[in-house]
């Protein structure tokens, strides 16, 4: 059962990564540049290089960081609260809007496609080893 998982989420997840790439922005007016969601874990703007800011789990402008602003189950910010009243945005390098970045099922034009929705799912699971989840899926 977990290998079949890894590989339908290697296939919904692949696809995700050879497209555009998209960026999250969150804080009250969605100024605040938290990396970007579909990058390699090499590219150092990625939520998944742990070393970088972004996939660094220590690192205040990480959705990673369980403690902080835009990672922490309680932050009105984070795509983590379940009660978010303002989760990160998803959008494009032409600014296109993909969505709100959130676990947060009652809100309105919530981003809805495969890595968003599986990151929600699993993101305590994720955090703990970013480079070890990035690793399973893709190789």
């Amino acid at each position: 059962m977990k290998k079949l998982i890894f590989t339908i989420l290697y296939c919904l997840i692949a696809n995700c990564l050879s497209a555009q790439t998209l960026y999250i922005y969150g804080g009250k007016d969605c100024d605040i540049y938290l990396g970007k969601l579909n990058a390699n874990k090499y590219d150092t703007e990625s939520i998944w290089n742990k070393y970088g800011s972004y996939g660094n789990k220590y690192n205040s402008k990480s959705i990673w960081n369980e403690y902080g602003t835009y990672g922490s189950e309680y932050s009105s910010y984070s795509p983590f609260n379940t009660y978010a009243s303002n989760p990160p945005i998803i959008i494009d390098s032409e600014r296109n809007f993909y969505g709100y970045f959130t676990v947060n099922k009652y809100k309105g034009n919530r981003a809805n496609f495969d890595l968003v929705n599986f990151i929600c799912e699993y993101y305590k699971y994720i955090r703990i080893d970013i480079n070890d989840w990035y690793d399973k899926i893709f190789n």
